[in-house]
């Protein structure tokens, strides 16, 4: 205590929050704001820095710890010059492209900002200088400062013929610049260049700018060069990321600029970006209606298959295979089509514990399924007026009479499989209400060559079940897909969702994405017969490009849409080992998930009566406490709610490592799980399954946490263990494979390696995915190009080894939510050239 009469100590200065809008225009901007945002957390406050500026270009220079918090916001709100080389501004490319960046969607950013500045509490904004972030200030009442440098108040100061009222309160200060960091020997040092080298550094932008400075220098008045600009732009683009390549540097590389690093030799292209065919004649055959193609290159594909389909409906006359001509006459191509694309998806983490209860993060894939539906309205015997009546009668399985029929395509036709399905929709019904999903399930597996025909069927009796829908017409399903089939990429889910977003699209159902997912596993599990979790069909309905689907699958709440860090990147790596959901390792694992929880809950019951019996008379708060959490795990529903030291401390002990059917019927009754039966002769690993969830719920949490963390190899290093620890638990479980363990080990060798050298290594981690038992494994490493390199090793490696080379999943795409779906028609004539 203070002395009578001593002041009181002075209070610590408040933590302010700062709202940083930076302009993406160049780098410049970037690191004079360094030094502005450097100097604010050091003096302990919090700065938000909204900017399409990379992240890397802050987190490489503010590494240190500071008292202060700094958050990177990535967001485009304006837009630069538009310059056709190093010295020439296009002004009317330059308006037009800032009209289209900022003004034309000025009132979504309007609300968008209002509602982030709200959300971090603001204290002040600052903007360097993005206009909008003012209006945004404004409409909010927060304060706001526009900083900038060159003193561009006394540029303009030739324009001013009166006071600026936006620009009233005007400070000079002095240049604020970045602090020497190293010395000229280190930075040569660090790029490569010898001491004696000269070295000629490109300003604004870095295009070979020699032509134009060589004509200004003989008198010529030099408006614009004459190269290409996007050619000149490019080669400003290639010489800016090797100049950021040099050894030791760690640079996030987007996808868009593997194209120009292949022409210079630096990195092989991804699979996802390789250039496509000229697909302009696809759209010249159909129009547009309703959604947009989103620039996807699976989307082009699906229409340009559509178009051949087309031409081949056509020319009927021409030799085709079977298949082929039973695709061609599936719709009546003067109708209206609907088209809905559902990726496949990459489990990063969280796995087979999605039927515990378990958060999962789930990336989705480039790669997609794409349905194409067609309705056929009122009586479809309209279909023989057309002049190919002929043709389609010869192949009996497009025009319908009385009944009502569904028609489906499948032109990835692999597996012994019939790539045609055709059936009356009457077929699902029993009277006045539709069949069991028991009988459906019977129904598809009469013929084993039609059973895929379940995923694209079954959507339609889900529905007429769960939503009551009545089809009134026929309906024709086209299934086409990039998405392999038994890698462990969900290829199921992705056909399940696309089917039924293209049969809600063309009857005009509205369902949430959410509810599509759900309803979808419900064909997975009860049509189907597979006893998968729920997280594969809400990652392909609800995920985003470059984002994690934080996902909490009790049943199925998404937490939140997670950013994936940009000095971060995940691969997928095909095993060649086919994997299936509906096979017995997964569905024996998950029988012994459930009989663990069982168990659990019977244990937590007796020890609760015990408790409440001995300690009837006298009861601590303790005690009762204790009382409280075991009945609450008396009525556990989702294991993972359990946390691993509560598990270790009272339960561990008393799960066995293996138990019989038998023996567990006649102990507990049943194990309460719908889409499993338990087998009485057969053995269940028990203590590995009841494990894995519970752990793996921890593991799920960490990683997201850890995925906010600074930018070190220590951050990754945690991350890849987190996936190792994953990886080896299947194996536990008995869930693992020779290839995915020979593809983990490989990535093993790998980073090994890198630190027996005292170099930092590229790639982190691994695990196997989904249901295990094969399929592919998901790999974590810097989005480097050095890390492609080991990848592309690692693939060459397996294959010298197995024979088999690995697909490699590599990029993202929107959900099926997110893409929505698109109406086309087919073009009544050629359009005129």
């Amino acid at each position: 205590m203070s002395p009578a009469g001593d002041a009181p100590p002075p209070s610590p200065p408040r933590r302010l929050v700062f709202a940083f809008y930076l302009t993406g225009h160049g780098f410049g901007h970037a690191t004079r704001a360094i030094e502005v945002v450097r100097h604010l957390i050091a003096a302990g406050h919090e700065v938000h820095v909204a900017t399409a500026v990379p992240e890397f270009v802050f987190t490489a220079d503010l590494r240190s710890r500071h008292p202060g918090i700094l958050r990177i916001r990535s967001v485009v709100l304006d837009c630069g010059a538009v310059q056709t080389d190093a010295l020439t501004v296009d002004p009317r490319a330059s308006l037009h492209k800032y009209h289209d960046t900022a003004v034309v969607p000025r009132d979504s950013i309007l609300r968008t900002e209002a509602e982030w500045l709200t959300s971090i509490n603001a204290d002040l904004v600052i903007s360097d200088v993005v206009p909008v972030a003012c209006r945004v200030a404004a409409d909010v009442g927060i304060p706001s400062v526009c900083i900038g440098n060159f003193s561009w108040d006394y540029i303009y100061a030739e324009y001013i013929v009166a006071s600026v009222p936006a620009f009233r309160d005007v400070i000079d200060v002095p240049l604020v610049v970045r602090g020497l960091r190293r010395s000229r020997s280190e930075v040569r040092k660090e790029l490569g260049i010898e001491a004696n080298a000269k070295v000629v550094v490109f300003n604004f932008g870095g295009q070979v700018a020699a032509r134009i400075l060589q004509d200004t220098a003989v008198g010529k008045k030099c408006i614009s060069d004459k190269f290409n600009g996007a050619r000149r732009l490019q080669d400003a683009i290639v010489l800016g990321y090797q100049l950021q390549r040099a050894p030791g540097r760690d640079i996030a590389i987007p996808d868009w600029y593997s194209l120009s690093e292949a022409k210079v030799g630096a990195c092989p292209i991804s699979e996802n970006i390789k250039p496509k065919e000229n697909t302009e004649s696809c759209f010249e055959d159909f129009e547009i209606l309703h959604g947009d193609l989103q620039g996807l290159p699976d989307t082009m594909t699906f229409l340009k298959s559509l178009s051949e389909l087309n031409k081949n409906e056509l020319n009927s006359h021409e030799k085709q295979p079977r298949e082929r001509i039973a695709a061609s006459m599936l719709f009546d191509w003067e109708e209206e089509m609907y088209i809905a694309r559902a990726p496949g998806r990459l489990d990063v983490m969280g796995g087979i514990a999605d039927y515990s209860g378990s958060l999962v993060l789930q990336s989705v894939v480039i790669k997609s399924f794409g349905a194409i539906t067609s309705c056929l309205f009122g009586k479809p015997v309209m279909l023989l007026y057309r002049e190919t009546t002929k043709a389609i009668r010869s192949y009996g399985n497009i025009y319908m009479q009385d009944n009502l029929r569904m028609e489906a395509r499948n032109l990835w036709y692999k597996y012994n499989r019939s790539p045609t399905f055709d059936m009356d929709l009457s077929d699902f019904m029993d009277g006045d209400t539709p069949i069991s999903y028991e009988k459906a399930r019977e129904y598809f597996c009469q013929k084993p060559s039609q059973k895929w025909a379940a995923y694209v069927a079954g959507t339609i009796l889900v529905l007429m079940t769960e939503l009551h829908v009545k089809f009134t017409d026929s309906m024709s399903i086209l299934v086409l897909s990039d998405v392999p089939e038994g890698k462990g990429v969900s290829s199921s889910a992705s056909v399940e969702v696309a089917t039924m977003a293209a049969i809600a699209a063309a009857y005009g159902l509205s369902i949430a994405p959410r509810d599509l997912a759900l309803l979808c596993q419900k064909v997975e599990n009860h049509v189907v017969g597979a006893p998968c979790g729920v997280m594969d069909q809400m990652t392909s309905a609800c995920g985003e490009a470059n984002k994690f689907l934080a996902l909490l699958c009790q049943p199925a709440e998404v937490k939140e849409l997670v950013a994936i860090p940009t000095h971060v990147r995940f691969w997928g790596l095909d095993s060649g080992i086919r994997h299936s959901v509906g096979g017995g390792d997964y569905g024996s694992v998950r029988v012994g998930t459930y009989m663990g929880r069982k168990m659990i809950k019977c244990s937590a019951s007796d020890l609760a009566s015990e408790s409440s019996i001995s300690d009837a008379i006298v009861q601590s708060e303790y005690k009762q406490n204790a009382i409280e959490i075991l009945k609450s795990e008396a009525s556990l529903e989702y294991l993972c709610n359990i946390p691993p030291h509560r598990y270790e401390a009272v339960y561990a002990k008393d799960i066995p490592e293996v138990m019989t059917g038998d023996a567990f019927l006649e102990k507990y009754g049943d194990h309460d799980d719908t889409v499993t039966t338990i087998e009485p002769k057969r053995s269940y690993s028990v203590k590995a399954p009841t494990r894995h969830p519970i752990y793996e719920n921890f593991r799920v949490e960490a990683f997201k946490t850890l995925l906010e963390a600074a930018n070190t190899d220590e951050q990754l290093s945690a991350l890849g263990e987190l996936m190792y620890q994953c990886h080896y638990s299947y194996n536990a479980c008995g869930l693992g494979s020779d290839g995915t363990d020979r593809l983990v080990n490989l990535v093993q060798e790998m980073q090994h390696r890198k630190m027996s050298q005292g170099e930092s290594p590229n790639l982190f981690g691994a695990k196997i995915t989904g249901g295990g038992s094969g399929g592919s494994v998901c790999v974590i490493g810097k989005n480097t190009p050095k890390s492609h390199e080991e990848i592309v090793e690692i693939q060459q490696r397996y294959k010298a080894a197995t024979g088999y080379l690995p697909i490699l999943f590599d990029g993202s795409s929107p959900g099926a939510g997110k893409f929505g779906y698109l109406k086309i028609r087919r073009r009544r004539s050629p359009p005129r050239g």
